[in-house]
């Protein structure tokens, strides 16, 4: 059923993961698909699989774009009615052991989300409405050690996010999170030596399942949705009761040391991994 038949949606990190598996999902319902990332080749490359759509190459982290990210989609197709916050980055490690600025993760992760939702909002309006969905994390949730930057920019995205919601409400547009736990792509997989055991606590999503939630946010305009439940479901409990939290942890750390030691080993076996 095409329900985005007439739709323009704005995708970031559409060049892998739940990027590229949401486009491809809007595309297959009907919308016109405008496919952003840092990556020229992979999105050339989508561009020719996803029929309708439009590559528009970039850095969203760098505020210089969003003006002519929006020129170039009003120039294409004449509207924006959907917003998808998906670009994210993450450098692995404790806050004193990270070489790596930490501040990028913000910049990509937060202000990014923020200040493109910022620029697009009055074309979404002028459009007679439609909906931002970002991805955020259950990591925005539930602290992660060793993910501390990461972890907050999480938190700031749902918060974001949620109050948005309350913002737009009777205006015709809606405001989403999605919030997953661990998803079976590069993001993790490529760097799963890094990655904390506690990550792994978690049962593994893959990216369809995370961009179908996407796709139902832009949808119904559920303020928020959760992979797997369960994680959020003790994400919450945990919030209600930080000395949950504290007492879990120990568990949850042997039990996703143990599940990390299985995909190490898989990843072993298929020559992904030394």
């Amino acid at each position: 059923m095409a329900q985005f038949n007439g739709k323009v949606a704005i995708i970031t990190g559409a060049s892998s993961g739940v990027g590229e598996s949401c486009a491809r999902k809007f595309a297959a319902e009907g919308a016109s698909t405008v496919l952003v990332a840092r990556n020229k080749k992979k999105l050339a490359e989508l561009q020719k699989q996803i029929p309708g759509s439009r590559a528009f190459p970039a850095d969203i982290s760098d505020p210089k774009n969003y003006d002519k990210l929006i020129k170039f989609v009003l120039k294409e197709f004449g509207a924006i009615h959907i917003l998808v916050n998906n670009a994210g980055v993450n450098y692995r490690g404790g806050v004193l052991e990270v070489e790596e600025d930490l501040g990028k993760i913000i910049d990509l992760n937060l202000r990014a989300p923020i200040a493109l939702t910022q620029k697009v909002l009055p074309h979404i309006r002028a459009s007679s409405g439609g909906s931002v969905v970002n991805v955020a994390s259950l990591a925005g949730r539930f602290p992660l050690p060793h993910e501390a930057t990461y972890s907050s920019s999480k938190f700031g995205l749902r918060a974001f996010s949620l109050a948005l919601a309350q913002e737009l409400e009777g205006t015709g547009i809606t405001a989403s999170v999605v919030s997953p736990g661990p998803i079976e792509t590069g993001f993790i997989l490529t760097e799963i030596d890094s990655v904390p055991p506690l990550v792994f606590s978690q049962p593994m999503s893959t990216a369809d399942q995370v961009a179908d939630l996407v796709l139902k946010c832009a949808r119904d305009g559920k303020p928020e949705r959760t992979i797997p439940v369960s994680g959020g479901i003790l994400a919450t409990l945990a919030y209600l009761w930080p000395g949950l939290r504290r007492l879990l942890k120990p568990m949850l750390e042997r039990k996703g040391q143990r599940i990390k030691a299985k995909y190490i080993e898989k990843l072993r076996r298929s020559g992904q991994s030394s």
